[in-house]
């Protein structure tokens, strides 16, 4: 069984169908990667899983029970933690404050969590009084990671985490997420770079239009000739 298992899910804003009987399954210890074209309905994928969209129809599980339509707090109490897009951190808060706020829940220990978020990102134990909103965009997406390693997630969900950052800072985060996962830790990430995510992961999907097109290991996703044609444009 699947670690995480959506079946069949449909998903809408308002009047506006935007996934349409996605299922696809991750295992326990993978690295699973997202792909497709924007638009495509990445995100609402993953706002599913973390509860801030509950499906129309279908069903979300993760470790055998359902989670579609729990709320938020109860699904991150299950050890699901979200990394949103673009950081989100909460810039008028100190870096401190900012990794406190993820380790809310009663597994969380903070003093044990804080002492592996600044072992991951040595950058933030140094930055621990400064203000989240003047960090550069490498050192909030540390953060952002940071925040939700806080909750002790044994799935962690990332939105596009290496958009707009520098070289350097994309090799880190990779580091991290193989860390991460050898300690056995299952990650889903969304990623527009084809070629680095499914470098990374052991297993990917590709959306097109709100529809799972190419599902399978990341290898035999990669030659796919369909994701020429989804997510390159290819013939």
């Amino acid at each position: 069984m699947p670690l995480l298992e959506l079946d069949a899910v449909d998903a809408a804003y308002g009047d506006l169908q935007v996934l349409w009987s996605v299922s696809l399954g991750v295992e326990a210890g993978e690295v699973a990667c997202l792909l497709g074209p924007n638009g495509s309905g990445k995100s609402t994928v993953m706002n599913c899983i973390s509860g801030l969209l509950s499906p129309r129809a279908g069903a979300i599980r993760f470790d055998g029970e359902r989670i579609d339509g729990c709320p938020t707090d109860r699904i991150v109490g299950r050890r699901i933690a979200h990394v949103l897009e673009r950081r989100r951190v909460f810039p008028y808060m100190s870096v401190l404050d900012n990794l406190l706020l993820g380790g809310f829940t009663a597994r969380a220990r903070r003093g044990e969590q804080l002492d592996r978020v600044f072992g991951l990102f040595p950058v933030l134990r140094a930055r621990r009084p400064q203000l989240a909103g003047t960090l550069s965009g490498g050192e909030q997406q540390m953060l952002a990671i940071g925040r939700g390693l806080m909750a002790v997630p044994r799935l962690l969900l990332v939105d596009e985490p290496f958009l707009g950052l520098a070289p350097m800072v994309v090799r880190q985060l990779l580091d991290v997420f193989a860390a991460l996962n050898r300690e056995g830790m299952t990650i889903l990430l969304v990623e527009q770079n084809v070629e680095l995510a499914l470098g990374m992961a052991h297993r990917g999907f590709v959306l097109e239009s709100g529809r799972v097109m190419i599902a399978g290991p990341a290898g035999e996703v990669r030659t796919s000739v369909e994701l020429r044609r989804v997510f390159l444009g290819a013939p």
